[in-house]
């Protein structure tokens, strides 16, 4: 981990100070999937886009290959894999984007209210000992707040990535990683070095080359 971080500020020394942070948020990662939890993650926007982002990095191969092992490719061939696909498949990491259920989303937040779509969500899937990343650039989501109170009382740990602004969203979150930026464009860009450093920790924690 120490690696990764120490890359990571080097060329960012911006992030010096959100290093620590970091670091808790890799340990919590890494203890989440050695008990087989889920790590689920929300934003709106760009925050959105980058929740994808995260997800995409932890389901595939990352910048390790994943290969599955004999046992695996053995029950494939069991089960009809005669063209043997197996080997092309790629172990992940469980990560849910609460952004990937269009149908859900919309029914909900046209039946009910679309403030709560990630909150409903958490409620439905989350389970105790699971994490949510909230990521909220001014801090004042509505809606990532609403989920962090409901994956709370699901006994989750709830860990915002954000900005210098320290909204309130910061009241619900268990860890708070805060970029020392406060243009909405700026704190994008620094959060992407830092959820590619914590994918590449974890990936490391659990995949040989």
């Amino acid at each position: 981990m120490e690696k990764y971080l120490d890359e990571l500020t080097a060329r960012y020394p911006v992030l010096a100070e959100t290093a620590p942070a970091i670091g808790k948020l890799i340990e919590m990662m890494i203890s989440l999937y050695r008990t087989n939890g889920t790590f689920f993650v929300a934003g709106n926007g760009g925050s959105g886009a980058d929740a994808e982002h995260i997800c995409g990095e932890l389901l595939k191969g990352f910048c390790r290959k994943r290969p599955l092992d004999k046992a695996d490719l053995e029950k494939l061939k069991s089960c009809g894999d005669e063209e043997n696909f197996g080997t092309q498949l790629q172990n992940g990491l469980r990560a849910v984007s609460l952004l990937s259920h269009p149908a859900l989303t919309t029914a909900f937040g046209n039946d009910v209210d679309p403030d709560l779509a990630f909150a409903q969500q958490v409620w439905a899937l989350g389970k105790a000992g699971d994490v949510m990343l909230g990521i909220s650039t001014g801090g004042n989501a509505s809606n990532i707040r609403k989920a962090f109170i409901a994956a709370r009382a699901k006994n989750m740990k709830t860990v915002l990535l954000t900005g210098n602004r320290h909204g309130i969203c910061e009241n619900y979150a268990d860890l708070v990683i805060a970029v020392p930026e406060k243009e909405t464009f700026k704190i994008q860009e620094l959060h992407l070095p830092i959820y590619h450093t914590v994918c590449l920790a974890v990936e490391a924690a659990f995949f040989n080359e």
